[in-house]
C-alpha cells in the first residue's frame, strides 16, 4: 500500500541574506488561538497585546493592527491553544518571495504587493 507525505515549509528556507549574527532575527510571542504556523508566514503584530498572528488583508475584530506586515516567521509553531514564542526575521533581509505564505485573506496579486511593501518598510526585501 502506498503511503504519501506532505512536506511543509523549510525553517528559514526562505531567507537570501540577512544581517550578520543575529541582528535581522527577534524572538515573538504568536498568540494563542492562530493554530499551526508554517516558516516563511508573513505576521502582523496585534496592537491591543502585542503579540503576533498571521497577517491578514484587512482588520479584523480582535486582531487591529496585524493587517500590516511586519516579520516572517522562521521556524514552525503550532500556537492553537497557547501563545508560543518563535523566532522571527523582522528587519535587515532579503527573502525568497515563492516561499512567502500569506494569510487566506491576502489571495491576490494587489494584495501581496501590498504585503510586499509592508515588509519592504521594515527592511525586509522579496526577490
Amino acid at each position: 500500500m502506498a503511503t504519501s507525505f506532505t512536506e511543509t515549509a523549510r525553517d528559514l528556507a526562505f531567507i537570501l541574506s540577512e544581517g550578520n549574527g543575529m541582528v535581522s532575527r527577534e524572538v515573538l510571542t504568536i498568540k494563542s488561538g492562530s493554530g499551526k504556523v508554517l516558516a516563511g508566514t508573513v505576521l502582523g503584530k496585534v496592537t491591543a497585546d502585542g503579540k503576533y498572528v498571521p497577517s491578514p488583508n484587512a482588520s479584523v475584530a480582535g486582531k487591529e493592527g496585524a493587517e500590516t506586515g511586519v516579520a516572517i516567521l522562521g521556524y514552525e509553531v503550532d500556537a492553537t491553544s497557547a501563545d508560543v514564542p518563535a523566532v522571527c526575521v523582522t528587519n535587515d533581509a532579503e527573502v525568497k518571495l515563492p516561499m512567502l505564505i500569506f494569510e487566506a485573506t491576502v489571495n491576490d496579486a494587489a494584495k501581496r504587493t501590498t504585503k510586499l511593501a509592508q515588509l519592504r518598510a521594515v527592511t525586509i526585501k522579496a526577490r
